[in-house]
């Protein structure tokens, strides 16, 4: 991890500042401890007023403030004439020394959050509660959804996913840990939640300095390990010890599409996990759907849930295989499907790997093309960000085309859920694409 480097330490004092003071300078100095500065160099300002909350430590220029910020720290970003351009919460041994949490014009036509964290995450989980019930959610068709999804919720390193009365906390940034009795309360505040179960993102928060030792899994003491939920209309058991938050509400909407599409078709889901694009199928109207995955616990769930909503045993079957020796057998066999589903794991975490990772994507999506029948229906996932922000996805599948002697057609291209906003000034926040293809 690139450490911050050693940077110029002066004192902050009164004499120090224009006569004409800003909004966040006038509330500094009446912070008892004082507040450090963060001064950018020349020319790494603008993108930061546009809204990008992380500034990288190759960004800035110097230190103002004795004794120096630690880790957690509120501080003051400033332009290299030392102006503030917002606040954020500092961190020593990140590659991103500062979330920016408010920026300088917030502060001044609403000053009430202003170098104030308790006060910032309480604003801003209500702005998403707010947000989620005007989308609708939760609902009696749907109980399952992201309340707050990170920098598109404007509170960087943190996810929060509702399960009917269970919230599930994924921690990603070291100020999260430091203002968790904060956010538990505001949670907390929430009529229909009842449970915490807090699930700290440990070798992501390491990164961020936080010692593995003050690292564990928290949860209320009556919190289930499972618990039941239900999204349009379809009721799933969901393992809260399963992966990620346990549920995949980013895929909602276009689980929904599938079974729009489905009526007397017939249906193969890759990588099915609990059944979500199954038994959206089913309850469409699939002829018959087969279910693939690698993970004992996620076909257990599955067929549990294909039982929970009085799924004919005939039409839905689970199998656990890998993906790709599946799709090869199949293949032998001659098989083919009406429409195919393709939802592998992450891939590519980082862009280091992006280039074998495109290979990989490219020979799932060869095989799968050929399992189409030809004029069928392939939706195919990917939910690595650095393939998402690079714009390869399309040219990955163009080529397993080839590969795979068939030609395509996109007819549908989605991202997540409306559950799950992306900042545009942060585009890195982007990660899930969904294409629907014709294959012929």
């Amino acid at each position: 991890m690139k450490q911050l480097p050693t940077l110029l330490m002066k004192s902050l004092s009164v004499c120090s500042l224009p006569a004409s003071t800003t909004t966040l300078q006038q509330i500094a100095l009446h912070q008892p401890k004082g507040v450090a500065k963060v001064v950018l160099k020349k020319g790494k300002t603008q993108i930061f007023k546009d809204g990008n909350p992380m500034v990288y430590s190759g960004a800035v220029d110097r230190i103002i403030g004795r004794p120096p910020p630690k880790t957690g720290d509120i501080v003051l970003v400033a332009d290299g004439t030392e102006k503030p351009i917002g606040w954020g919460l500092y961190n020593s041994v990140s590659m991103f020394c500062v979330r920016l949490m408010q920026l300088e014009d917030e502060a001044t036509s609403d000053s009430y959050c202003a170098l104030n964290m308790e006060k910032l995450i309480e604003t801003r989980i209500d702005a998403a509660v707010e947000v989620r019930r005007r989308l609708g959610l939760p609902s009696v068709h749907t109980n399952a959804y992201r309340l707050i999804n990170s920098e598109g919720d404007r509170l960087s390193g943190l996810i929060i996913d509702v399960f009917g009365d269970v919230a599930v906390v994924a921690s990603s940034a070291a100020w999260v840990e430091k203002y968790k009795s904060e956010i538990e309360a505001c949670i907390g505040k929430i009529d229909y939640i009842n449970h915490i179960n807090w699930r700290p993102s440990v070798d992501i928060l390491k990164e961020d300095g936080v010692n593995e030792s003050n690292l564990k899994e928290m949860h209320s003491s009556t919190c289930p390990e499972r618990t039941k939920i239900v999204e349009n209309g379809i009721v799933y058991t969901i393992s809260l010890k399963g992966q990620k938050t346990g549920f995949y509400a980013d895929q909602r909407e276009n689980r929904q599409f599938i079974s729009r599409i489905s009526d007397g078709l017939r249906v193969l889901d890759l990588c099915c996990y609990s059944g979500g694009f199954a038994l959206n199928a089913l309850h469409g109207g699939a002829l018959n759907v087969t279910g693939i995955d690698t993970s004992l616990l996620a076909l257990e769930l599955a067929k549990e849930n294909a039982l929970l909503n009085s799924i004919d045993a005939g039409r839905i079957s689970f199998l656990r295989e890998d993906a790709t020796e599946f799709m090869k057998g199949a293949l032998l066999r001659n098989e083919s499907w009406d429409i195919v589903i393709i939802d592998p794991p992450k891939l590519a975490p980082t862009k280091k790997v992006l280039h074998s990772a495109s290979g990989m994507y490219r020979n799932l999506n060869s095989l799968a093309m050929q399992l189409t029948k030809r004029g069928g229906l392939l939706m195919t996932c990917s939910c690595s960000g650095a393939v998402t922000q690079s714009g390869i996805f399309l040219r990955i599948l163009q080529g397993a085309a080839s590969m795979a002697g068939r030609r395509i057609t996109v007819l549908r291209q989605a991202g997540a859920a409306c559950d799950h906003p992306i900042d545009p000034s942060y585009p890195e926040g982007a990660y899930l694409t969904n294409i629907l293809l014709r294959v012929s």
